[in-house]
């Protein structure tokens, strides 16, 4: 089966046909019919397959030429940026792994303290909040009800509230002070896949330009980050042409009760999500830790055969953090556990420590989510298949949640 996108051309907001990477991003894809799997077997299939031109799309007009970021389109919430002293990031399930995710980019390029709440718990503690405080609010739908509730509440203590969707008019875009839209196009299946990667997408995009706008002493870096963002569509590409490794572990892993996921910095939040995919799509037992935590308690599951995912941090970007990455893996081995490693191509540390090893193309290290979240998408829908589930429709989820 071909995951490979086509090589096609971009459009650019107004709708006129740009090229752009060898991707194509037409204004009409966007507001087609959802009925049509376009040869897919299924509509999360597809939709994965779409993910390089769906993030080429948000990318399209916010990165110009010459390197310069343009988010005017939010104003006004950006234009108050000079007075922001903290963020705070609200979003759901999955929206809220690419906040958790957006913390670790925006402290380091902005030098800014940034929280990440759980949208439904947000109003029910005394958060700290004043009109120095920038929250985002993050949402597929812009109908989650958690999620709106807690920006009404934001926004009653004077905080400037910015979202981030993907549905143009819906409720939460509507009672923002600005928007950002993901434009991933329509999402069928209700795991979110490409809507995940926009959303990550979108959130580099405000750190970054938080960082352009705060900190001119970090140019020089921040151009470089830019431009890596810039060409990531064509490194999505890449991951998806390689996935055979990924679907062939999940196949051989359907009689399996329980898999663990290990994270290390924004591999972290990319184990969470991995976990949220296989008991969303798989009606498994799945659970994430930090990798620092596992010997806290968690180790002791370790049992002969136990499936084990370890994304492992770049050895150039994260060194410490690489080499213990690698050292718990080792760890988790020598118990008799399967590990399936994610982690850098050329990384060869990790090789002999790996069952099963999916190379992934290298970035800079804040970036990398995007790309190693990718076989946990394939990994999840292949082995929901092997179960016999309905990868579109799993039970008992909804594509919005809209009661409390």
């Amino acid at each position: 089966m071909e995951l490979r996108a086509n090589s096609i051309t971009v459009t650019d907001h107004d709708g006129n046909p740009v090229e752009v990477d060898g991707y194509h991003v037409d204004r009409e894809d966007r507001e087609d019919s959802t009925a049509d799997k376009g040869g897919y077997d299924h509509f999360m299939l597809k939709e994965i397959a779409e993910q390089p031109r769906a993030v080429a799309d948000t990318l399209l007009g916010r990165v110009l030429a010459d390197g310069r970021l343009n988010l005017d389109e939010a104003r006004p919430a950006l234009e108050e940026l000079h007075t922001v002293e903290k963020i705070v990031i609200i979003a759901c399930g999955t929206s809220h792994h690419a906040g958790l995710i957006a913390r670790y980019a925006i402290e380091h390029w902005c030098r800014l303290p940034c929280e990440v709440e759980v949208a439904g718990e947000f109003r029910y503690r005394d958060s700290i909040l004043d009109r120095r405080t920038l929250v985002i609010a993050i949402s597929q739908s812009g109908e989650s009800t958690d999620t709106l509730m807690a920006v009404r509440h934001a926004r009653a203590q004077g905080a400037k509230v910015l979202a981030i969707c993907n549905v143009e008019g819906s409720p939460i875009p509507r009672e923002s002070d600005g928007v950002l839209y993901t434009y991933a196009g329509p999402e069928v299946g209700v795991a979110a896949t490409k809507t995940f990667l926009t959303q990550l997408t979108m959130c580099y995009l405000i750190g970054l330009y938080l960082a352009q706008t705060r900190e001119p002493k970090s140019a020089d870096k921040i151009d470089s980050v830019i431009a890596q963002l810039a060409a990531i569509p064509e490194k999505v590409e890449e991951v998806l042409g390689a996935l055979d490794p990924v679907r062939e572990s999940a196949r051989s892993l359907a009689d399996a009760g329980t898999v663990l996921f290990l994270g290390r910095h924004v591999g972290y939040p990319v184990a969470l999500e991995g976990a949220l995919k296989l008991k969303e799509l798989a009606y498994m037992h799945a659970e994430a830790f930090a990798a620092c935590e596992f010997r806290h308690g968690p180790i002791a599951l370790l049992e002969e055969g136990l499936p084990v995912v370890v994304m492992v941090p770049s050895p150039k970007g994260h060194s410490v953090l690489h080499d213990r990455v690698v050292s718990t893996i080792q760890e988790v081995r020598a118990r008799g556990a399967r590990t399936i490693v994610i982690a850098e191509e050329g990384d060869e540390s990790v090789r002999p420590h790996s069952d099963v090893l999916i190379e992934i193309p290298a970035v800079s290290p804040l970036l990398q989510p995007i790309v190693s979240t990718i076989p946990l998408q394939m990994f999840a829908y292949e082995l929901a298949l092997a179960k016999g589930n309905d990868v579109d429709r799993p039970r008992n989820l909804t594509k919005s949640v809209t009661g409390e």
